[in-house]
């Protein structure tokens, strides 16, 4: 029988006691550093469904308090709460938990009136059982799994240790997208077994002695090779994967030397992406604000009220920007291809400035047959799901994936702006 931990009331207070930083943390020193994530996080048309809990949960964890801005956010996430969560992934749901949850306020009654905590178990366990009957994949991905635990580990849910150490093997190929380990998958993990080491620790749950040293010895696997993926300019990973990196290596300074990691120069190197206007929609920048302002997800905790972030400036929301558009726009041309057995390709004409996903609408309209394709919305923008009728799937392991001259892109296909002359390509791949 696998046995199922639930965190007391004592032992949730004696958790919140425990510091969720272990290392020396660098932060930013002017907010003027931080200013352009904040008028992302405003003024995009995106801060809206689960996008909402991203950005509350980031301005909750940095101490910014904005009245207007923090009743739109709740408004949104209450909005999505009462429509049923039955559409949700289980990693939506954890997220907003997580932000409906963190600090003291008084929208987290809402986890429990609809009884969030009790959705997620469920969820969490149709993750599980789809991992028994699908060849170990689950029905979303190891992100979305991670920050189930995570949530279920703040917020007294019943989860089992024994399913977790099953799991969270740093081999499992979840890990992985193709043959790369993926880094935000990798520090979202480290984030929850960190919680769940702490829990045993201090006695809060009760679970054999093997299961803890399974758990210390899978975070520090993964230590390791998120540290193995830090480039020559400081980045972690990918520029978007490296505030979550920076969150798992705050609270894992005890699985690496000093030398091994300089973080002013991976948050330097931060904000010279944030100066080149990389975190241009909401959840990319809300993703990387907590961890310029020394802050991590273990920091949630629904008994404590929101401190600021940093204790030497006082951070205020900028106004929202207006920007008016020009009334014509130069043209450019780009080579568009579709890859599955065989490629097929246009050249493509759309306005200067236009998104990876433009191409792919005006492709479309000069031959629908070759270049149709489907997508829905999520946090990060557009997600295609679907071209000449061929869908992603994750029990397959299979997706859309963009490319620029051979190389897979970073960025989305509602983000990614594409230049003159590019060769485009959305290849049908495996991971």
């Amino acid at each position: 029988m696998r046995q199922s931990h639930q965190l007391s009331l004592v032992g949730l207070l004696l958790f919140s006691l425990i510091p969720s930083q272990l290392c020396e943390i660098c932060e930013v020193s002017e907010k003027n550093d931080i200013n352009p994530l904040l008028n992302t996080m405003i003024n995009s048309k995106y801060t809206r469904g689960t996008s909402a809990a991203n950005v509350l949960l980031s301005l909750k964890l940095v101490g910014i308090q904005n009245q207007i801005l923090r009743q739109k956010m709740v408004k949104e996430i209450k909005h999505i709460v009462k429509m049923g969560v039955s559409d949700l992934s289980s990693g939506e749901l954890a997220l907003i938990i997580l932000a409906l949850g963190a600090c003291r306020s008084p929208e987290e009654t809402l986890i429990y009136d609809y009884h969030l905590i009790d959705e997620l178990e469920n969820k969490f366990q149709a993750e599980i059982k789809n991992m028994e009957t699908h060849n170990d994949n689950p029905l979303t991905n190891y992100y979305q799994l991670s920050l189930d635990v995570l949530a279920l580990c703040l917020f007294n849910g019943n989860y089992s240790t024994a399913e977790v150490v099953k799991r969270f093997n740093p081999e499992n190929k979840n890990y992985y997208f193709g043959s790369q380990f993926s880094v935000d998958t990798g520090a979202m993990a480290v984030l929850a077994l960190t919680c769940v080491n702490r829990s045993l620790t201090n006695g809060q749950v009760k679970a054999d002695g093997g299961d803890l040293t399974k758990i210390s010895n899978y975070t520090k696997s993964l230590v390791e090779k998120i540290l193995c993926k830090k480039k020559r300019n400081g980045l972690i990973g990918n520029t978007f994967s490296t505030g979550e990196a920076m969150q798992a290596l705050f609270v894992s300074s005890d699985y690496y030397n000093e030398t091994e990691w300089n973080c002013r120069e991976t948050l330097n190197a931060v904000l010279m992406e944030i100066s080149r206007g990389a975190f241009n929609i909401p959840i990319a920048a809300a993703q990387v604000l907590p961890a310029l302002l020394g802050k991590t997800y273990l920091d949630v905790n629904k008994d404590s009220s929101c401190v600021s972030g940093s204790g030497n400036f006082n951070i205020s929301i900028p106004e929202p920007i207006t920007v008016t558009p020009p009334e014509s726009q130069p043209h450019i041309s780009v080579n568009y291809s579709v890859r599955i057995n065989e490629t097929y390709s246009a050249n493509v004409t759309v306005p200067h400035g236009s998104v990876f996903l433009a191409v792919m609408e005006k492709a479309q309209k000069i031959n629908h047959t070759i270049f149709c394709f489907t997508m829905e919305e999520s946090s990060w923008g557009p997600y295609i799901t679907s071209v000449q009728g061929l869908w992603a799937s994750n029990n397959d392991r299979t997706y859309w994936e963009l490319l620029s001259g051979g190389k897979p892109l970073s960025q989305g296909a509602g983000s990614y702006v594409v230049h003159n002359g590019e060769n485009l390509e959305v290849r049908w791949s495996t991971y």
